[in-house]
């Protein structure tokens, strides 16, 4: 399988070689989803249209807080 053939190659690498593959690695998984994003900037402004609007009450800090 080519997964195990570059894990054994990866692993021949120096340490300095396998920080940069990682940082690339890690890097190449943080792209931004645009239709994600957007999604989650529609969701929010529902929600705050929604709670200047009356419709739902926020939760004060001290309640919330605790929960995390």
């Amino acid at each position: 399988m080519i997964a195990e053939k570059i894990q054994s190659e990866a692993l021949k690498l120096s340490p300095t070689d396998k920080i940069h593959l990682a940082e690339l690695l890690l890097n190449s998984l943080d792209q931004p989803n645009e239709t994600i994003e957007q999604k989650w900037v529609d969701e929010s402004e529902k929600r705050y249209k929604a709670y200047k609007d009356g419709l739902i009450q926020g939760i004060p800090l001290d309640r919330f807080t605790p929960r995390m």
